[in-house]
């Protein structure tokens, strides 16, 4: 009680409520690539962004792919037809910005976006591992997603693209506060090549922290387009040696393409100008030979790894259910189908391996679609931390304890405080209990919390100011194997 000296009235505020455990959010990614635009001209550094319409004013749009195509001229009818259709890509120059797309198209929310480059920029290992850097200054992340990871194979090759991930996983670990969604290289070969697949990722991915970390085969085929200027596509014709024939030029912008030179350097007048350009347009000269290659440029639907889709999921799995719920038997969203269909004797190789590092398949089922079918972690072998909804459990109620008792740090190293403290986490853990977050029929066989002299510290460890607190959690775990048991039941007399 304060000393009071002055004659007068005196309110003071008396707190009844105790000090509690804060729940924090359980999904929130980071997304390392490149980008249109870097919002940051003094470095890399990681960027919130709260929807995709916001990553879209900050980072701006999705390259433009480039097309080509030949058309041939019947010289006596005067009739066009296609000689060759434009090439599919398949899949896209720069991963990041059709990733978001399948992040939000899956439940995404609140992320962070770190561009390590534009898209003038060739990827490389050292600008991703500077972008992974830039994360350890942001506390809220509790997800790594690498789209452009797959980017630096054809120069850096597969041993490379596999250390990316080492170093997300040792980060992971080491501020023990997120999880590592990886992508398999070569997600989209040919089932044939399955083995190949994943013995190339267990071979490359290391032993250590593979708790902090779950991987995901096959990639997907999308209902994504791929972005392209009609502009862009350019267009041979049989016969003719012009260079400068496109799919569409913007005739009704005329004032906004190039003007057209006579033989003495001067503009041609806009009739001519117009005349120019429309001989020279697609889509103005042959206009169902347009529309034939305009509908197969935008039939193209994009191969994608999964990453960023189940970083979606995981988003949609904690908000509907909890963060304690295995995000697996759920569909995913803006897909056509899995590139692979696996048979159950491959996902047994999958799942289960002497390694311990499994990979979660992604499967289609006829009638549901496309389904998540796996859970764990790459530290298959480990009974404690087998499954990622335990692993990222234990990670949202040690973030959340420790964030709450960061306002303990230099109080008494008192009975009063153990008591104190011990009280709030109780409250916590109660509640996620109720939640079904642990097993038990009880409380006391779901958590226990142990703080005191001679129980947790020392004499010892109270001089030297650390005060400990054991936590045990019963997390529930999935179930992943559901045996029926069937038997005849003989007629009774």
């Amino acid at each position: 009680m304060p000393a009071y000296k002055t004659p007068g009235v005196y309110v003071e505020e008396v707190p009844t409520l105790a000090t509690s455990v804060a729940p924090l959010a359980t999904a929130i990614p980071a997304f390392i690539g490149y980008t249109q635009n870097r919002p940051s001209a003094t470095g890399i550094e990681a960027k919130r962004v709260n929807s995709f319409r916001e990553f879209q004013q900050l980072f701006g749009g999705a390259f433009s792919e480039s097309f080509s195509a030949e058309i041939l001229e019947d010289t006596a009818s005067g009739e066009y037809s296609v000689s060759s259709m434009p090439i599919n890509p398949e899949t896209p120059s720069y991963y990041l910005y059709h990733c978001l797309q399948m992040f939000y198209a899956n439940g995404g929310g609140v992320c962070y976006v770190v561009s390590v480059g534009d898209y003038t920029s060739t990827p490389d290992i050292a600008t991703l591992l500077q972008g992974l850097d830039a994360l350890d200054r942001e506390d809220e992340p509790t997800l790594i997603v690498i789209p452009d990871a797959i980017s630096v194979v054809p120069s850096e090759g597969v041993t490379s693209y596999y250390s990316i991930y080492q170093q997300a996983l040792v980060k992971s670990a080491r501020l023990q506060d997120r999880f590592t969604i990886i992508d398999l290289h070569r997600g989209d070969q040919d089932i044939g090549l399955l083995s190949g697949v994943i013995q190339e990722f267990r071979d490359n991915i290391g032993s250590n922290n593979l708790s902090w970390g779950a991987a995901y085969y096959p990639w997907l085929l999308t209902s994504l387009g791929h972005t392209y200027d009609e502009y862009s596509v350019t267009i041979s014709v049989s016969g003719r040696a012009d260079t400068d024939i496109r799919l569409r030029y913007a005739i009704e912008d005329l004032d906004s393409l190039p003007d057209v030179l006579d033989g003495s350097g001067s503009p041609l007048p806009e009739d001519q100008k117009r005349t120019y350009y429309e001989d020279r347009s697609v889509y103005h000269f042959a206009n169902s030979v347009y529309a034939e290659i305009k509908a197969a440029i935008d039939g193209y639907k994009m191969k994608l790894p999964p990453g960023a889709a189940i970083a979606g999921m995981y988003v949609r799995v904690d908000n509907e259910r909890g963060v304690f719920k295995s995000p697996a038997n759920e569909g995913l969203n803006s897909v056509i189908r899995p590139l692979i269909n696996l048979d159950d004797s491959q996902l047994e190789n999958m799942n289960v391996d002497s390694s311990g590092k499994s990979v979660n398949a992604i499967r289609n089922f006829s009638g549901k679609g496309t389904i998540v079918w796996g859970g764990r972690t790459l530290q298959g072998n480990s009974p404690e931390w087998r499954y990622i909804s335990v692993r990222r459990f234990f990670l949202f109620v040690e973030e959340s304890i420790k964030k709450a008792l960061e306002f303990f740090v230099f109080e008494s190293n008192s009975e009063s405080t153990w008591l104190r403290l011990k009280g709030i986490i109780e409250n916590f853990l109660e509640s996620q209990w109720r939640a079904g977050a642990l097993t038990g029929a009880t409380a006391e066989q779901a958590f226990f919390v142990k703080v005191g002299l001679g129980e947790t510290m020392s004499a010892q460890d109270v001089l030297e100011g650390r005060l400990i607190l054991h936590i045990g959690l019963a997390a529930v775990r999935p179930a992943e194997f559901i045996i029926l048991k069937f038997t005849h039941k003989l007629p009774e007399a």
